[in-house]
């Protein structure tokens, strides 16, 4: 997750100082500084309307008539990662034009919550096909409440992470630039998107797997589990990697190179599979490193 960090605004030199400079000249320079600080409010608002949109395609049903013969909830998934790359461009380009903000810093993280909060949330209500608990009947069943409190404690938990986030950021309280203090919003959303993505190749692009068939029902009750799994790391203290600071801005090692040629083309080829093992392998990342540091010194000899 990128955030316009809070900067001070340069002040205005007084008219004393200004070396009697033209006041046109000087309303000429401010009128074309306007479009440059607008910029990076618009690319966030493009990232809180990609997850109103992904709500929105996730609430239509199934059999909806969409382009491409994708499934509302692909389309769904598709606009998190769309959301994505609107947070991903914002801080920069603020960064870049010298434009950052308390005010950008607060619409960044309210078009967060939005598209990494409630947004994955509902898509995988949605995917599991949750019902209404506690009030209708046909649908008020153990696993439809669990549903619903666990998508509730996943909502709670990415709006604490973006708060923490927020207040951290503005006390500059994080003294490694290239490691995020527990689970990204960004991550824990693209995590459970890729899920759905995946869920929907499966069983609307393979026709040997039923709609029926165990490994549709096993898929809806992991989401569920990956849905808490990663509402708990994004409060958690873990140390993860931040990807983008650290192996993108610098010089790579020919390693590095190589990795990101083999994920590039696997994207071309198996893009849903690749996505999910990607980002399940960066949630798991911390904790299996936790669990790793932990293991007695004799258990990692051998």
């Amino acid at each position: 997750m990128v955030s316009r960090l809070p900067e001070s605004e340069p002040e205005e030199a007084p008219a004393a100082d200004s070396g009697g400079q033209n006041p046109k000249r000087r309303r000429r320079l401010r009128v074309r500084k306007l479009p440059i600080s607008v910029l990076p409010t618009l690319l966030t608002l493009g990232n809180v309307l990609c997850g109103f949109m992904a709500v929105f395609f996730a609430s239509r049903p199934a059999d909806t008539d969409l382009p491409f013969d994708w499934t509302p909830l692909t389309f769904a998934a598709i606009m998190i990662f769309l959301g994505m790359l609107f947070d991903g461009f914002d801080g920069r380009v603020a960064r870049l034009t010298h434009s950052t903000s308390a005010f950008g810093q607060q619409l960044d993280s309210m078009a967060d919550m939005v598209s990494f909060g409630v947004a994955p949330a509902f898509i995988a209500i949605q995917l599991v096909e949750a019902g209404v608990p506690y009030i209708s009947e046909s649908a008020d069943h153990i696993f439809g409440r669990a549903t619903l409190i666990i998508a509730m404690i996943y909502v709670a938990c990415a709006a604490l992470r973006l708060a923490r986030y927020t207040v951290e950021a503005s006390e500059k309280n994080n003294p490694d630039p290239s490691v995020f203090s527990g689970l990204p919003s960004p991550g824990a959303a693209g995590t459970v998107a890729t899920l759905a993505l995946l869920h929907q190749h499966v069983l609307h692009g393979n026709s040997t797997v039923p709609a029926d068939s165990w490994i549709i029902e096993a898929a809806r009750f992991g989401m569920v589990g990956v849905m808490l799994l990663t509402a708990l790391a994004m409060v958690s203290r873990l140390p993860y990697t931040h990807f983008m600071n650290r192996y993108l801005r610098d010089r790579a090692r020919i390693g590095t190179v190589a990795l990101y040629v083999i994920v590039g083309l696997l994207l071309l080829i198996i893009p849903q599979w690749t996505l999910a093992i990607a980002f399940v392998a960066y949630a798991l990342s911390a904790p299996l490193r936790w669990v790793w540091r932990r293991l007695p010194v004799k258990a990692k000899a051998n």
